[in-house]
């Protein structure tokens, strides 16, 4: 199991390291891959895990534990490739139960929330707050969909049993805009409470990346 020590800090080499020599160290990999819905693909002596990760389609090389995307050239970042290697470690199979929980209600959740909420929460409220329809618009680039939650809010499923809901209040002259976050209650099945923290910290500045995009485009 990935622990949060070793994924603390800036330098990520010595958790992605750790990892790839984790999952190198499995011996059912078929049994894996069936934990965390990802497949299993040998090819004569080639052989290879294909997960899908934040509406795009990855691979892990074998024997050297790449991550690598299916689709393109470009590098992955390492914070993505930890995060991916740690979710295939750390799932359990649990099945989606469709009851939603709130950061707090994860294991150490409570203790943890105020540094959650100024990587992940802030930075929803700061850049779609007051335009919560640029959300709805650039959530779809990484699959999303609209739920009823909120006065706006979206599911984006960052791995196929790790769907993370993004809910929005629109501010007015009284009340400021607000955020929340909203996990399935097996989450804690298929990633730490730290690793949750990092996953959705991404997927927030990939959401502002994105909404930078379209505008500039005219979109």
């Amino acid at each position: 199991m990935p622990e949060q020590s070793s994924y603390d800090g800036y330098d990520l080499e010595p958790a992605y390291k750790l990892a790839r020599e984790q999952l190198a160290g499995i011996e059912d990999m078929e049994q894996l891959c069936l934990k965390s819905d990802a497949r299993y693909l040998v090819t004569g002596s080639q052989q290879e895990i294909a997960i899908g990760y934040l509406n795009r389609l990855y691979r892990i090389a074998m024997p050297n534990i790449e991550v690598l995307l299916t689709d393109s050239g470009e590098e992955v970042p390492i914070k993505d490739r930890v995060l991916i290697l740690h979710y295939l470690l750390s799932a359990n199979g649990t099945p989606i139960t469709n009851r939603q929980i709130t950061f707090k209600e994860l294991p150490g959740g409570g203790n943890y929330f105020r540094t959650f909420s100024k990587r992940a929460i802030e930075p929803l409220v700061e850049h779609f707050g007051e335009q919560p329809h640029v959300l709805i618009d650039t959530a779809g680039k990484l699959g999303g969909h609209t739920v009823a939650f909120g006065d706006v809010a979206v599911t984006v499923n960052a791995f196929s049993r790790v769907p993370v809901t993004i809910v929005l209040w629109q501010g007015d002259e009284e009340f400021p805009a607000q955020g929340d976050i909203l996990f399935d209650a097996a989450i804690s099945d298929y990633l730490s409470t730290y690793d949750v923290t990092v996953l959705c910290e991404s997927i927030i500045w990939k959401l502002v990346k994105l909404s930078g995009e379209g505008r500039a485009s005219g979109q």
